[in-house]
């Protein structure tokens, strides 16, 4: 949970005729949204690079530009809240607590990685840190991530479960059968629709008459708000209180948190349907440099601490690199193990 400068965490806004006195928070919070943004940043590019070397093959979708959203949202949750999201991945994965080195060894597809090397970019998974993917199929993720929240319910816990979806997933029919479920019974789970304004090369405008995707859930009465998701700060805000609604037992909620991709849908797509305009005017409010700013004017951060966390940061991406290279590439009787459990069911004999 962040940690503000009175001690608490942001209360739920009210509606009054006061203008809402926004929290402020500590300089340690903002290092500590500031070095996850940049070690998501730097990972992928240096993931980008290394796919250009033929290192990493397959499918790769780079989280540049939307890393406030992984950060926000950490600062916000408990210990056992779950995650579940769509494949462009790395950078929620690596919030969660995975490892750089076991990211970039299931990029390479080594049997360090986080899944063995089975799962590549699209796929991770960590048990350990209530991660449940990374989802190659577009919307799956939603009735996955409505189910595990229900489990929290079914065993008494306060924990909820945040379901990470893309613009392009809004138009599965799985979202409306989970919308529809998850306020018939009350179920602790928060919805989060990155939209990045994007369905790979297809605007949303394009696709639906309902740009603003929060009025999605006025259908089902699930509170819903849009969020700027070049904030950290505004991210964990929103989020807290959404979690807060959901822990009080007032079942689901659901963000629309606008964000931008500077790189194309995946490393295969030139993105050319966008205007240098329209990346430049998101890059002006880039939430790394940004905060980078906010550090070194507000919190008289100076240069050198500044440099002392790129340095880390960057040594730490260069020693994921170095441990995936010397990786060994899973074993070939590895393809018949996890994909199975074995259990033996007398009323099938």
């Amino acid at each position: 949970m962040a940690v503000v400068e009175n001690g608490t965490a942001p209360a739920k806004k009210k509606t009054t005729s006061r203008k809402t006195k926004k929290p402020t928070y500590t300089k340690e919070q903002y290092l500590e949204w500031f070095t996850l943004m940049l070690r998501i940043r730097k990972f992928e590019e240096k993931a980008l690079q290394m796919y250009g070397m033929q290192k990493i093959r397959g499918f790769c979708h780079v989280y540049i530009g939307q890393e406030a959203i992984a950060a926000g949202l950490e600062s916000a949750l408990i210990e056992g809240d779950s995650i579940v999201t769509a494949y462009r991945q790395h950078g929620i994965a690596l919030g969660r607590g995975v490892t750089m080195n076991a990211a970039m060894a299931e990029l390479y597809g080594k049997e360090t990685g986080i899944v063995k090397g089975k799962g590549g970019s699209m796929h991770f998974f960590d048990k350990g840190n209530n991660y449940f993917g990374g989802n190659g199929i577009v919307g799956a993720q939603i009735p996955i991530g409505t189910g595990i929240a229900f489990a929290e319910m079914y065993k008494g816990t306060n924990n909820l479960c945040v379901t990470m979806f893309g613009d392009g997933a809004s138009r599965q029919g799985a979202l409306h059968e989970s919308f529809n479920m998850a306020m018939a019974w009350n179920i602790p789970v928060l919805y989060i629709v990155e939209n990045n304004g994007y369905a790979m090369g297809t605007s949303v405008s394009r696709t639906s008459n309902v740009v603003e995707l929060s009025q999605m859930g006025a259908s089902y009465s699930m509170p819903s708000e849009s969020v700027d998701g070049m904030d950290p700060a505004a991210v964990h805000e929103a989020i807290m209180r959404a979690s807060t609604h959901i822990r009080e037992g007032k079942g689901p909620y659901f963000l629309e948190i606008k964000t931008y991709r500077y790189k194309g849908h995946s490393v295969s797509d030139p993105a050319k349907y966008r205007t240098k305009e329209e990346v430049k005017q998101y890059k002006d409010i880039d939430p790394v440099k940004t905060s980078e700013k906010i550090l070194m004017t507000k919190y008289k951060v100076t240069p050198e601490e500044i440099k002392d966390i790129k340095k880390a940061v960057n040594d730490e991406v260069a020693a994921s690199v170095k441990f995936a290279e010397e990786s060994k590439f899973p074993d070939p009787s590895e393809l018949y193990t996890d994909n199975y459990v074995q259990e033996d069911y007398p009323f099938l004999e």
